[in-house]
């Protein structure tokens, strides 16, 4: 007997293709959209790819700055992949979220050393390497080799929500594997640089999460969100939850015009930067900073015994520094030692010239504490 092919399911996406959507977006994108960013008009796959991965979580206007400096000091992946790690962390400093240099300087060795030097085009072995997902892969596919694959980053999140009213938090796996088969189905057969940079365009500059251009989008006429007052609800927002507050004291260590710092772990919170030495910390979700007591001059000369004599501590103004799924204040104390202890770096502290902070791989408060103060 002759076997039966069932038809495709519904669920497969299929139901979902719209070549009109991908034409609105890409006439859109060509007209109005952005064409002038440092990492446009380029098929260099490294030049992209570090464009990408700065891009992650941060706006364009502050990824500019860094990505022209990176690129300055790491021309290609060659260079990125030889320089030491202190290098490319100073480089990155202050930009934020540090998992993605480390994971940058990762993804340059094996690129050259498994790669030959060059970005795979396929976007299924692009996503296996360090700090490169689904979507980010498709991207750097799209834009270097002109391949045909599905984007879905925050903002083509939000766009696609609105759009075609979709309910429920994006971020819950049900809900992003809906918008990933309809990100597959609506993918149009050319034009799929223009498409994947208009998705972007309209997310980043017009579908905008507070107070979007409804007026001069594109998809206006096809908006469920827009059509039925929806746009302040969609996308659902992640479900709130109480954010811990933690608090740290950390030890601004003076002497004779160097300041004390120590190298962080690889992994938390600016694995692998420079900072400032800590003496007690402790989390509360509802504990006020003026509950800390002040450190006592015993208990700073212990923590300091190995450096070098305490000549002086104050408590200076706390520094406060929101991370995604906590809120960090910073008790700074200033010491300066009446005599310091020689030594070669232990427990990987060292002795950095007052004057070279602004340039040292630090986390951007830590390094607007001391630029503030040293």
């Amino acid at each position: 007997m002759k076997r039966v092919v069932p038809a495709p399911a519904a669920s497969d996406g299929r139901q979902f293709a719209d070549p009109a959507f991908s034409a609105s977006v890409i006439a859109w994108q060509k007209r109005h959209g952005r064409h002038a960013l440092p990492w446009q008009n380029t098929r260099d796959a490294y030049r992209i790819w570090l464009s990408e991965i700065m891009l992650q979580q941060t706006q364009v206007t502050a990824v500019i700055p860094y990505y022209l400096r990176f690129l300055q000091r790491f021309p290609d992946v060659q260079a990125l992949e030889a320089a030491p790690s202190e290098d490319v962390m100073a480089h990155w400093s202050g930009l934020g979220y540090y998992t993605r240099a480390r994971n940058l300087h990762r993804c340059a060795r094996v690129v050259v050393e498994q790669h030959g030097g060059q970005f795979p085009a396929d976007p299924e072995v692009l996503a296996q390497l360090p700090g490169i997902g689904r979507s980010t892969a498709a991207a750097i596919a799209a834009f270097a080799y002109g391949a045909r694959a599905a984007i879905l980053d925050g903002n083509v999140k939000r766009v696609f929500a609105r759009v075609f009213g979709i309910d429920g938090y994006p971020g819950e796996k049900k809900v992003e594997n809906a918008l990933w088969l309809r990100a597959e189905a609506l993918l149009p057969e050319e034009d799929i640089e223009s498409y994947t940079q208009g998705l972007m365009d309209l997310g980043a500059t017009i579908c905008t999460r507070g107070r979007p251009a409804c007026e001069r989008c594109p998809l206006a006429s096809r908006c469920i969100a827009f059509q039925t007052g929806r746009t302040a609800e969609l996308p659902v927002r992640k479900p709130k939850k109480a954010v811990p507050e933690k608090y740290v004291a950390m030890l601004v260590v003076e002497h004779e015009g160097r300041v004390l710092l120590q190298q962080r772990p690889d992994s938390g919170i600016w694995g692998g930067l420079l900072s400032l030495p800590e003496a007690g910390s402790f989390t509360s979700l509802e504990g006020k900073v003026s509950d800390v007591p002040d450190l006592a001059e015993a208990a700073l000369q212990q923590r300091l015994a190995a450096h070098g004599e305490l000549a002086s501590a104050e408590r200076l103004p706390v520094v406060v520094h929101v991370f995604t799924h906590f809120r960090l204040h910073i008790i700074p104390y200033r010491v300066r030692l009446a005599r310091q202890v020689p030594m070669a770096a232990q427990d990987g502290h060292i002795w950095l010239s007052t004057t070279s902070v602004a340039q040292a791989a630090l986390p951007a408060p830590i390094k607007k504490l001391l630029l503030g103060i040293v």
